[in-house]
């Protein structure tokens, strides 16, 4: 379903260049929960914007279902880590989430099922009526995961999205976006910075290395598909994958050792 061959992305202006992404190859099958993660700074969310077509890539080639990536991809969807710039304020819940509907041919009692329907699965069925600005940050979250699902992409790019909540959320969102997975079945991509987040998330993980990204390594993740904060976490093979993940994550980290020596000649 998606397809990543060489990805490189360098950013130049202002006298300078920076290679965000060096050379970036991998692929996630249909109905596949891949997580994505790497060393903070590495370029998560310049890879997800490359693969969304938010950015146009350096070289490489990028194909979702079968098609080039040459900008944003028809059935394709982005929650992004700050919600609240992703939700407009003076607009109700309801029309939040129907929002990217409205480009697309289909009757308004189609779009208020799809939008209903949405809302229920996030458990939000009781707040079509009120503005963001009056919800939590997790519930806030909720309505643009709900947004995505309505639109009912066959992929899903998640970035960082609970990043910016606290841990008793975060522990809510995450079995959340498991269960609508799990309902759903699309495709989808999560990137996050948290270790144990992408494996108790994943099927698959995706470790980068720092900037200029690679893949260093993936891993598949041999657990149950039924998953729970307390169980889960405390099952050995839980610890035993986080730390594999771990290791590859602190070995990408390291920088080269810089010879004084041949520094100063």
């Amino acid at each position: 379903m998606l397809d990543v061959r060489h990805l490189r992305k360098v950013y130049s202006g202002h006298g300078r260049t920076v290679e965000a992404i060096g050379d970036l190859t991998f692929h996630v099958d249909a109905g596949e929960f891949v997580t994505v993660v790497g060393p903070s700074g590495c370029g998560k969310t310049t890879l997800l914007r490359c693969v969304a077509g938010l950015l146009p890539a350096t070289s490489g080639e990028m194909s979702v279902d079968g098609r080039p990536v040459s900008g944003p991809p028809p059935g394709l969807a982005v929650v992004f880590q700050e919600y609240g710039r992703s939700l407009f304020p003076w607009l109700r819940v309801a029309d939040n989430v129907a929002l990217p509907l409205r480009q697309q041919k289909m009757s308004t009692v189609e779009r208020r099922r799809r939008v209903h329907s949405a809302l229920e699965a996030v458990g939000l069925r009781d707040s079509l009526e009120a503005f963001p600005w009056q919800l939590s940050g997790g519930m806030q979250q909720r309505v643009a995961i709900a947004r995505a699902i309505a639109y009912e992409p066959r992929v899903l790019l998640m970035d960082e999205p609970f990043a910016a909540v606290d841990a008793q959320t975060r522990a809510d969102l995450e079995d959340l976006v498991r269960t609508v997975w799990q309902q759903l079945r699309i495709t989808m991509v999560f990137v996050t910075h948290d270790i144990d987040e992408a494996v108790y998330l994943g099927q698959r993980v995706v470790m980068l290395s720092r900037s200029p990204t690679h893949v260093v390594d993936e891993l598949s993740v041999d657990l149950p598909d039924e998953r729970d904060q307390l169980t889960t976490r405390s099952d050995p093979a839980f610890g035993a994958l986080r730390a594999q993940v771990y290791a590859q994550i602190r070995a990408a980290k390291k920088v080269p050792a810089i010879d004084l020596g041949k520094a100063t000649t």
